[in-house]
């Protein structure tokens, strides 16, 4: 392995797992401070629209400056964050730490770019599954940690410790990772408009399917992860490290799929079958959650975390090698930049539905999510029939 890619491996593993401690922790802390389910949901929403807004003004920069100065200043941004969250005694406290998170997270789109710079095109795939098993690998690690650090020492003690992991993080990325950018686009203006970004993005026909169908799919899944806590504790009796444990093996699934099994699956399999398999295994992971008895939790939610982790690892880094391979060099940036902004929109959309949905029904984000996973696997369809010169599926 190329020695810069093991070392941005773990550079993304550490800042996930930092970023992982929250997962079970957030929904349950808004609780205590009495916010409503709708309001949980829409804690996350927020922490996803200030990704959306910054995520491809990120991606700009590191196109103009170089991949390792912006991924130091996210992380620079993000341990600010955290401290935050270990003082936020108030919902207004809470809400703006998770906002200033969601600034700090364009770390991810300048280590995707990074991957591109060093990587050969048929390679990019095999390197994508990489940076998703350091994601698979923060959760296994995060959640739990955060967990029981909740449970054992207090809610601030989560901050303190996700903000030593992000200065540790940038002591590591200051001392061993090299500048990855050869040709810096000094003349470029740097994309400051989101939306209107957006809607350019969706007029490039190499980009407009793939950024639909990363749209749909986060959505998806957002409505589930932002729900799932409330939902193992409220139907199943989980308790907080029981949780963090549950969320562990979503990671460690994902994680052997992405790191281990995604070259091979993409040479045995090809893109587009592995693409419709990966929206029909999510479709099927999401929908079943809502129906699984108390009788048979443990069993069955393990086979539900198998079909999302292999639905993730089959589109993920599918949909990144497609977007590295459709963008010259000089835009690698601003377009993973952009799949980024598509998927902060979606964490916008799908947690606040979720929130919403959970409130009438528990089971409902569920079910709604594995129908919401059907729009996209009608788009991967669509683009494959495009790319191959045949005619649109009918709407």
């Amino acid at each position: 392995m190329d020695r810069r890619l093991l070392i941005l491996f773990i550079t993304i593993f550490i800042d996930l797992m930092g970023f992982g401690i929250f997962i079970p922790v957030v929904p349950i802390y808004a609780r205590e401070l009495h916010a409503s389910d709708a309001l949980v949901g829409d804690t996350g929403a927020l922490f996803s629209l200030m990704m959306f807004i910054f995520t491809p003004v990120w991606g700009s920069l590191s196109d103009r400056f170089g991949r390792r100065p912006i991924i130091l200043w996210a992380l620079g941004v993000s341990a600010v964050s955290y401290l935050l969250f270990a003082h936020a005694d108030t919902l207004f406290l809470l809400i703006a730490a998770r906002m200033l998170t969601g600034v700090g997270s364009g770390n991810i789109t300048a280590a995707q770019a990074y991957i591109t710079d060093i990587t050969p095109p048929e390679g990019r795939a095999k390197a994508m599954g990489l940076i998703g098993a350091a994601f698979g690998l923060g959760f296994i690690f995060g959640p739990p940690m955060g967990s029981f650090i909740y449970m054992h020492l207090g809610v601030e003690w989560v901050g303190y410790a996700a903000a030593i992991i992000c200065v540790l993080n940038m002591v590591a990325v200051w001392f061993f990772l090299p500048e990855s950018l050869q040709e810096k686009v000094v003349d470029r203006a740097i994309r400051i408009k989101p939306v209107t970004g957006a809607i350019r993005a969706l007029k490039d026909a190499r980009f407009r399917d793939l950024y639909l169908i990363s749209f749909i799919f986060i959505t998806a899944f957002s409505m589930m992860q932002m729900t799932i806590a409330l939902f193992w504790t409220d139907d199943h009796g989980l308790n907080k490290e029981e949780i963090g444990w549950m969320f562990a093996a979503v990671g460690l699934a994902s994680a052997i799929v992405q790191g281990g099994m995604i070259g091979w699956l993409q040479r045995t399999f090809g893109e587009r079958r592995l693409m419709v398999f990966g929206c029909l295994s999510m479709a099927v992971g999401l929908g079943m959650i809502a129906f699984i008895p108390k009788a048979y939790f443990l069993s069955l939610n393990i086979l539900s975390i198998l079909l999302l982790a292999l639905g993730n690892g089959c589109l993920n880094p599918t949909l990144l090698s497609l977007l590295s391979r459709n963008a010259a060099q000089q835009e690698q940036g601003e377009v993973l930049g952009l799949n980024q902004s598509f998927g902060s929109l979606a964490r916008i959309v799908g947690p606040a539905l979720g929130g919403r949905l959970y409130e009438v029904a528990h089971g409902l984000p569920y079910i709604g999510s594995g129908l919401v996973m059907l729009g996209a696997l009608y788009y991967v369809i669509a683009y494959h029939r495009r790319k191959e010169g045949r005619p649109a599926i009918p709407v």
